[in-house]
């Protein structure tokens, strides 16, 4: 270890590490599927997802205000991009999939979810004509496996079982569209991390203010009561500002194709904190369903030759 690494602040070196870092945002993002579910009909969706992104904003709002200032030309030039950054990362795919949750069971909503790194892979390739190296898309068909065998608790037999409602549609187009947003991230303008996600969440808020509005005036009110603060904070700090800061650095470092299969490890994180926070067995498919993705995440993930040249 050389004599810069050692004196190098733990966030700095985190900053450098995207394979930890995607892993965390997926982490984060597998608590957040399971209390949308633990609250939902309880906890207003729409309104949910508009106040998550009014208080991730003023969280790093005494942090980012330094770097707003010094980016907002470069911000104000390409607030096209941000803004759709801003519908497709944070305002609908957010309102859509805690909307699903509503309707989905937590099977199916895992099982969609599983199909994230291919509709990253179908837009890159439709908008920039990135194609997947033969590593990614092995990678990604081991890691899909391993998320089934986990899914499906190692019996096969259970997918014919499975009855898709309006919720898996809903979940399925929130991940279409995080797709999107995954691809278009790697066009994002140079500025800095605070800058391009406070910019984001100030502008999804904004366009899920009128819908939080509406759900208000057809009667489904916001109980304030410590179910509902508990929630907030961890979609604000975590599910929100921290995952997004992870999963936004880690696609700068490593692109969007190779990012993309860590969203895997989000039904796999998932299924563990059934595990450990509902009293779930630990089965042998975990361990194997486990192995897969780790396998397949790991593939992916790899620099491919034409990129190492």
């Amino acid at each position: 270890m050389s004599p810069a690494t050692q004196h190098q602040s733990p966030s700095r070196w985190l900053a450098d590490q995207p394979y930890l870092l995607l892993a965390l945002a997926s982490l984060f993002w597998a608590g957040n599927i399971v209390l949308a579910r633990h609250v939902a009909g309880n906890v207003p969706p729409l309104t949910l997802s508009c106040l998550r992104w009014i208080g991730t904003f003023m969280m790093l709002w005494p942090f980012s205000r330094p770097h707003l200032k010094k980016d907002w030309p470069i911000l104000r030039a390409h607030w096209p991009l941000l803004m759709l950054l801003a519908l497709t990362g944070f305002a609908a795919n957010n309102a859509l999939s805690y909307w699903a949750m509503q309707y989905t069971q937590a099977l199916n909503g895992l099982l969609i979810q599983s199909s994230t790194p291919l509709f990253v892979a179908l837009w890159s390739l439709l908008l920039f004509g990135v194609r997947l190296s033969a590593g990614q898309f092995i990678g990604i068909v081991i890691s899909l496996a391993g998320v089934l065998v986990i899914l499906l608790r190692g019996d096969l037999g259970a997918l014919a079982a499975i009855q898709f409602n309006r919720g898996d549609l809903m979940f399925a187009g929130a991940l279409l569209v995080f797709g999107l947003y995954s691809a278009l991230m790697s066009r994002r303008p140079t500025v800095h991390q605070l800058s391009l996600i406070s910019f984001c969440t100030a502008g999804g808020a904004l366009l899920l203010a009128p819908l939080a509005i509406w759900e208000y005036a057809t009667g489904s009110v916001l109980r304030l009561d410590l179910e509902t603060g508990l929630t907030l904070g961890y979609v604000i700090v975590f599910a929100s500002t921290l995952a997004y800061l992870f999963f936004n650095r880690g696609i700068s470092l490593i692109g969007p194709n190779r990012a993309a299969p860590f969203l895997h490890l989000v039904p796999v994180f998932g299924s563990v904190l059934a595990i450990v926070l509902l009293g779930e067995a630990l089965k042998p498919f975990h361990l194997i369903g486990y192995a897969l993705v780790l396998a397949g995440v790991l593939t992916a993930s790899r620099p491919s030759r034409e990129l190492s040249k």
